[in-house]
């Protein structure tokens, strides 16, 4: 039932080429209820290991080649990969060239099942955006934010990575939380991705809000992809989101395609499915023993499941 309602993809093409995100998310549908039966947590799965004359051949490109190989190494076998591209960051800065076949890399990346991978990614794009982690970066991007032009959008979604990556977390939350209700939709779609991006309870809590409230169906998909696939929340995290979606079953201002979104992203989470009967699902959660089950926050005028 959840078909094409959820994307792994990121929904951020539209940063290079604002006309095409489009047929970037309808090319990479992604049914919901694929999620692996009672998998909580994004893993890894083994890969072959990289040969070392891959290793030694990487080793003789120059910067961008590098970065662009490893990163395309990581997305398959992450074991090796993921180690060199840590310890060559600091080498690269100053380097890197933030090309089209780089992002398309990044993107590729950050629909890893891997977290260790995604995070690469980010820490690539964020070297060949020259983005240092300090707050001077954040400062760039907020001014970036307040500019008219079309940067913005991507400086919404790297100022989520940044904030991830500890830098001003909780200043980037405050931004991307006033954006994320700003009258442009276009603008609430970008923060929307930076808070999937910055990964932290509080922007599952506005994420929640935006998926009940939001009055574009667009901005409502990205913020149930944002809790259930995309971004960088952890497997834990977004099992801490599951008593609000249940209690979301029972707002009867939601419309149908809210609902079914709703019922998607529950299965997205947490593997399981039990369709649109929400008996089952509270049933489910509540013999489910783990310690995520406990909620952060509450939507008003909502009692916990």
């Amino acid at each position: 039932m959840a078909t094409a309602l959820l994307s792994t993809v990121v929904g951020f093409l539209a940063g290079r080429l604002q006309g095409n995100f489009k047929n970037w998310l309808r090319i990479h549908p992604v049914v919901a209820a694929d999620s692996q039966p009672g998998t909580t947590a994004l893993v890894s799965t083994p890969q072959v290991r990289a040969k070392s004359a891959d290793v030694e051949e990487i080793s003789r490109l120059a910067p961008q080649q590098q970065a662009e190989r490893l990163l395309e190494l990581a997305i398959d076998q992450p074991d090796l990969s993921l180690g060199l591209i840590h310890r060559n960051l600091t080498s690269w800065r100053g380097h890197l060239e933030d090309s089209d076949r780089l992002f398309h890399l990044v993107l590729q990346a950050l629909n890893s099942n891997d977290p260790r991978v995604r995070v690469a990614a980010v820490e690539i794009d964020l070297a060949a955006n020259n983005l240092m982690k300090a707050p001077e970066s954040v400062d760039k991007l907020q001014r970036q934010i307040q500019n008219s032009s079309e940067e913005r959008y991507m400086a919404l979604w790297r100022l989520g990575a940044l904030g991830n990556r500890g830098v001003e977390p909780t200043e980037a939350f405050r931004t991307l939380k006033r954006y994320a209700h700003d009258r442009n939709q276009e603008v609430r779609f970008w923060a929307v991705e930076g808070l999937a991006m910055l990964g932290n309870q509080e922007s599952i809590g506005e994420l929640l809000d935006l998926l009940a409230c939001d009055p574009a169906a667009k901005i409502r998909q990205r913020a149930a992809n944002g809790l259930s696939r995309s971004g960088l929340l952890t497997g834990e995290q977004r099992l801490t989101a599951v008593p609000e979606l249940l209690n979301l079953l029972d707002d009867d201002s939601l419309d149908a395609a809210t609902q079914n979104l709703v019922y998607a992203t529950l299965e997205a989470i947490t593997g399981a499915s039990f369709g649109k009967n929400a008996s089952a699902w509270r049933d489910w959660w509540a013999h489910h023993d783990t310690r995520e089950k406990h909620p952060t926050r509450r939507h008003p005028g909502l009692s916990l499941a």
